[in-house]
């Protein structure tokens, strides 16, 4: 089997073992979406990100970030603000019960991360972080023909 499909077969195990599939979640326990908890941890700052700016960082289309800040905000995750400067402009601030989710979530994978590690030898944790940096780094370079830019 050559390196390509035995990778694929690899992140395919992954999101099943992560429990990533999951039909009214795609984060096990929690009432969130994969992108909605990606969302809490880019807008967990004291700086509010723009719909446009959220867009770029999760790399989703303006109409989606626009439907998943509706969604969050009535789960009462975050608020949208105009911005005072440009009237166009939503802000999107984490309420208290979002920034709380966050830790909640970060937490819970952390303490899951450190369990997978620990049970890793020396060897495999360092072939991990360099070969899962590589890939990263070729991805973002050469992004796949379905993870195309946001159209913002």
């Amino acid at each position: 089997m050559d390196s390509a499909v035995r990778l694929h077969e690899l992140f395919m195990q992954l999101v099943r073992a992560g429990g990533m599939l999951q039909p009214e979640s795609a984060i096990p326990g929690q009432p969130v979406s994969m992108s909605q908890a990606f969302a809490l941890h880019e807008l967990d700052t004291d700086t509010p990100l723009s719909q446009r700016e959220l867009g770029e960082r999760l790399r989703l289309e303006k109409s989606s970030v626009s439907r998943m800040a509706a969604e969050m905000e009535r789960k009462g995750l975050l608020v949208r603000e105009r911005d005072p400067v440009n009237r166009r402009i939503y802000r999107l601030r984490l309420t208290d019960r979002g920034r709380a989710m966050h830790r909640e979530m970060g937490a819970a994978f952390h303490d899951s991360y450190v369990r997978w590690v620990d049970a890793m030898t020396p060897a495999e944790r360092e072939a991990l972080l360099i070969g899962l940096a590589a890939f990263v780094r070729v991805m973002r370079e050469q992004p796949a023909a379905w993870a195309h830019p946001p159209r913002v």
